[in-house]
């Protein structure tokens, strides 16, 4: 475990787990940690998120210190752990932290940047996955983020794409907004950022999305219960086989930062320049 007071100034160590006083609002339910924890672990979806993200942040930044900022119950941190980044998980919601803990993550600080007192440039490499659709005033949270990050750090990014896929779901998870390549590029521009690779991913889930979430939303729909979710996440079969395949093919393309055309999310990597 690494000592964060080095960079953090308002954080105090407990069981394991460095916490802050003061704790900001997060537009995220409060049982969604613990609805996710089982999900993510037979889940197709968190898998290949997680094999693209460690693909590009083993490719940008493999050396660097790197922070997962409202990282939920650290499956992202896990698997960037396991790939031989340091990993620090910064989550403002206490389940969240404790269901990191049981995943075995070294490093794991139970609340926001602001409220731990992380000093300015102080971030080697940082990463915010299906977070900043959460956060209502997106612009000042980049331009936040951009203050903790070093001159010459990596910035990494997964949000939602495409209003057009709005549903249900997005309502129930506490999103504000989903994005498009140019839409999340005016963001994080606006906020002084330099973009390295953009890219869109899931581009074999964007027709399921619209005809089974946008489309029932539409005629007022009620979100699915958790254990459906969890059917809807798992993949068996020659449903599974062809699922592998094009997951392996938008590994392979984001490996070489080619980027594919449509998807239903975003990834993003972005520097602070010097």
């Amino acid at each position: 475990m690494m000592n964060l007071s080095t960079v953090a100034s308002k954080l105090y160590l407990e069981k394991g787990i460095w916490f802050s006083i003061e704790k900001q609002k997060i537009s995220y339910p409060e049982e969604g940690n613990s609805a996710m924890f089982e999900l993510e672990e037979s889940s197709f979806w968190f898998k290949h998120r997680n094999n693209c993200i460690v693909t590009l942040v083993k490719k940008f930044t493999p050396d660097c210190m790197f922070f997962d900022i409202g990282g939920g119950n650290g499956f992202v941190s896990k698997g960037l752990q396991q790939s031989g980044i340091s990993t620090v998980l910064i989550e403002p919601g206490l389940q969240g932290c404790i269901n990191a803990q049981k995943r075995g993550l070294e490093n794991i600080v139970c609340s926001t940047l602001e409220d731990a007192g992380f000093k300015p440039d102080s971030l080697e490499s940082c990463g915010m996955f299906d977070v900043v659709e959460h956060i209502e005033d997106d612009t000042t949270f980049i331009s936040s983020i951009y203050k903790f990050l070093k001159p010459g750090g990596y910035c990494f990014i997964t949000v939602p794409a495409y209003q057009i896929l709005w549903s249900n779901e997005d309502v129930d998870a506490g999103h504000y907004r989903r994005y498009t390549t140019e839409s999340i590029k005016r963001l994080l521009t606006s906020g002084g950022f330099k973009i390295n690779y953009i890219s869109y991913f899931f581009s074999f889930l964007v027709l399921p999305v619209f005809l089974f979430r946008t489309i029932p939303s539409l005629w007022k729909k009620k979100a699915l219960p958790i254990s459906m979710h969890k059917k809807k996440h798992q993949s068996s079969g020659l449903s599974k086989i062809v699922v592998d395949q094009l997951c392996k093919r938008e590994v392979n393309k984001i490996n070489h930062t080619k980027k594919i055309r449509f998807g239903s999310s975003l990834l993003i990597v972005a520097t602070k320049p010097l």
